[in-house]
């Protein structure tokens, strides 16, 4: 007999990146062993990760906390604009910063975002098929939690923008048939010291 089940999709972004990008800092590596620690008592049936360095390195770091987890590359949870909106969308207030914060990203991301966005939507939300219950970590970058999250609470499609998340917090989501997803946890970095807490962030982010 087929069925849904429940999704528990746990998010978290890439570990604390060196300045060009290419690898994870001390602090990020130990980010991600921390994490993993964190997950061991998750049944986790994949761990997902887009295709940049910071992101590979911290999921494969995560999976050596783990037994046996197949970690898988996504193309989907990659680092791009997931929506961009139009002026009249915006609060009035924001709209200039907002539009000149987006117009600073190069042009594939802007444009091949929306298209990788829906496919994140399509692989990794909503119930699975068959009568199990599937747990999944999904290693990715700022902007594709805060779509996530956006999308879970059914807010407008602009509102990804200023959703922040810590380097390795920890974000899960529930996909239930029958019901709207839930956002059981979001940012939480109970698994870090305080010194490995908003790295790369402003002092006025740091809570």
């Amino acid at each position: 007999m087929t069925g849904t089940a429940d999704r528990y999709l746990y998010l978290t972004r890439h570990g604390e990146a060196s300045s060009d990008e290419t690898e994870l800092t001390a602090a990020g590596r130990r980010q991600a062993a921390l994490l993993g620690e964190r997950l061991r008592g998750v049944p986790l049936a994949a761990i997902h990760h887009g295709p940049l360095p910071r992101a590979e390195q911290t999921a494969r770091l995560v999976g050596e906390q783990l037994d046996g987890v197949p970690v898988r590359r996504s193309a989907a949870a990659g680092d791009y604009i997931p929506y961009l909106p139009a002026r009249e969308e915006l609060p009035p207030e924001t709209a200039d910063a907002m539009l000149r914060f987006l117009n600073g990203f190069p042009a594939e991301e802007r444009e091949q975002g929306p298209g990788l966005a829906a496919a994140a939507l399509a692989e990794f939300t909503g119930p699975v098929a068959g009568t199990e219950p599937r747990h999944e970590l999904l290693v990715t970058h700022n902007f594709l939690v805060g779509w996530l999250v956006r999308a879970a609470l059914d807010a407008p499609q602009w509102r990804w923008l200023g959703i922040n998340h810590a380097n390795a917090a920890l974000t899960v989501i529930r996909y239930a048939p029958g019901r709207p997803p839930a956002v059981l946890l979001f940012n939480d970095t109970g698994h870090l010291p305080a010194e490995l807490r908003w790295t790369g962030f402003p002092p006025e982010l740091h809570v």
